[in-house]
């Protein structure tokens, strides 16, 4: 547990394991906790980093909205002062948003890349937060133990992600075309993303694959943890079995 500066935000993030760094990028209103029991296990392998963005968890909300672009800026800070050079990032809901947004404004920080139930258009998402909406108990109460802003301060970060989530990210494939990092694009075969949503982000991708989990909602990740964490250790490692009739890969 420790606090780096970045791009103006005192941030809040958790550190295990050794080796290579891998970012762990929560949801909207998420913690670092929200990998328990599923992606952190990867911190048998890797030095796995996980930052709580501006206004969620323990890190303190600043002025100014929650546009895509500068919570990459603070995420781009954040890996130049902890980790030193260009990382693994697996992604999930707004964290993948962020996180591709990262990989077309910085491409020399990211290597391979997780997007896990994120979207490259906010028009795909069949649920959004609404600015004036309730927020579930399992939503508010880690909320209001753990945010120095104090549990009010929740309506003014739905607000914001709202604000953000009626208009962004709005992403063309030109844009999905410049992105270089190895990318494993995930979702839940009943998620909030379409799976159709999630097939045009793998083709327009020049280096991706896809996977999509059965029998699972946008809550993949704590609904089929250990098999998340199968597809993701496999793709970071980069070592998957060679395929016999490939066609897109063929070339």
């Amino acid at each position: 547990m420790a606090y780096a500066d970045a791009n103006g935000v005192h941030t809040y993030y958790e550190e295990s394991g050794a080796g290579e760094p891998l970012l762990l990028m929560h949801g909207g209103f998420g913690t670092a906790d929200d990998f328990q029991g599923g992606l952190a296990a990867l911190s048998d392998t890797y030095r796995v980093l996980v930052p709580e963005r501006r206004g969620h968890g323990r890190t303190a909300d600043v002025e100014g909205p929650y546009a895509l672009e500068t919570l990459a800026l603070d995420t781009a800070a954040f890996v130049e002062e902890v980790a030193g050079g260009p990382v693994r990032i697996a992604a999930y809901s707004h964290g993948a948003m962020v996180a591709l947004t990262l990989a077309v404004l910085r491409p020399d920080l990211v290597s391979r890349l997780v997007l896990i139930s994120g979207v490259f258009h906010h028009s795909a998402l069949l649920s959004k937060p609404g600015p004036e909406g309730e927020l579930p108990e399992m939503v508010a109460g880690p909320y209001a133990a753990l945010s120095p802003d104090g549990p009010d301060h929740i309506r003014v970060v739905l607000r914001k992600v709202a604000e953000s989530m009626a208009v962004e990210p709005a992403m063309e494939s030109a844009d999905l075309a410049g992105v270089r990092a190895p990318t494993l694009v995930m979702v839940g075969d009943d998620d909030i993303v379409p799976v159709e949503h999630a097939v045009a982000a793998y083709r327009g991708l020049p280096s991706a694959e896809l996977a999509v989990v059965p029998h699972a909602s946008h809550a993949l990740l704590w609904e089929r943890p250990e098999e998340c964490a199968s597809h993701v250790r496999r793709f970071l490692a980069g070592d998957g079995p060679p395929t016999f009739m490939p066609v897109r890969r063929g070339a």
